[in-house]
């Protein structure tokens, strides 16, 4: 037999140093779990406002990953299928979220989403207003998050060999069934993975959300007024049971969207 290959130094070091982060990241997150009472957990369960609010987080979350699907997909297909004179504008864009802070994004889609906004008066005349209300919520929630859901399911189109798109189009399948039936299927992993990071960014959003619908409460809103105006014990209790939903909602996440080895030979192209 075989023996197996020896760790080589540097694979102990790199071991050492993820160790490191994994503690660093790890710990805080400890400590927060191990802090509250099992009665301060059963007092803030039972508190009305705030399972309401992790429910709006959940609903509002989930509202904005729908959209990230139905409005990144689409621009992530372009970006990576075709070339175009200020390309590069177009991936800046998409990333700025991702550089700016969340305060200044917040404020930004004040400026425009509020009642006197650019976008917000004419759509408030309609009935469709963002200060304070669950549409504003999405909304900041969808500027956070998108980018994720974009540049993750742009990586996926990026990876597909063209030459099967190709033999779809040769063998007669249209543009809009090679992309349902060959492409979509084959990028599903990394539009999944997007769409969950899209997801995790959405549901913790803060700056954004305060700033622009800070009634009703999401549940980070509501963590923060509990430590304003109780301290430590109801904001850490509140912020457990959170992050016990949040964290059971990720894992059922994962487990979908995890990439599995195929169990049989690759599907035929559509005829």
């Amino acid at each position: 037999m075989r023996r197996a290959a020896r760790a080589s130094p540097m694979l102990w070091v790199f071991w050492l140093v993820g160790a490191t982060l994994l503690a660093f990241i790890t710990l805080p997150l400890l400590a927060l779990l191990l802090h509250p009472t099992l009665h301060d957990l059963q007092q803030v369960a039972q508190m009305a406002d705030v399972r309401s609010a992790i429910g709006l987080s959940l609903a509002a979350a989930l509202t904005s990953t729908l959209l990230a699907a139905v409005f990144a997909v689409p621009l992530a297909y372009v970006l990576a299928r075709q070339r175009f004179r200020g390309k590069s504008v177009v991936e800046a864009l998409v990333d700025l979220p991702l550089t700016i802070p969340h305060t200044v994004a917040g404020i930004a889609l004040l400026l425009v989403f509020n009642r006197g906004g650019w976008l917000g008066a004419p759509l408030a005349r309609i009935g469709l207003e963002f200060w304070g209300t669950f549409a504003g919520i999405v909304l900041a929630m969808s500027y956070v998050g998108l980018p994720y859901a974009v540049n993750a399911a742009r990586g996926g189109f990026e990876a597909i060999d063209l030459r099967i798109e190709r033999a779809a189009r040769i063998q007669g399948a249209g543009p809009w069934e090679v992309f349902r039936r060959v492409t979509l299927p084959l990028a599903r992993y990394s539009i999944g993975t997007g769409l969950t990071l899209c997801f995790a960014r959405a549901i913790g959003e803060f700056a954004a959300v305060v700033l622009l619908a800070y009634y009703p409460m999401t549940a980070p809103i509501r963590i923060y007024d509990l430590f304003l105006q109780s301290g430590l014990r109801q904001s850490v209790a509140a912020a457990v049971l959170f992050l016990l939903v949040v964290l059971a909602l990720f894992w059922g996440l994962r487990l979908l969207t995890r990439r599995r080895k195929p169990l049989g030979p690759r599907p035929a192209v559509p005829q």
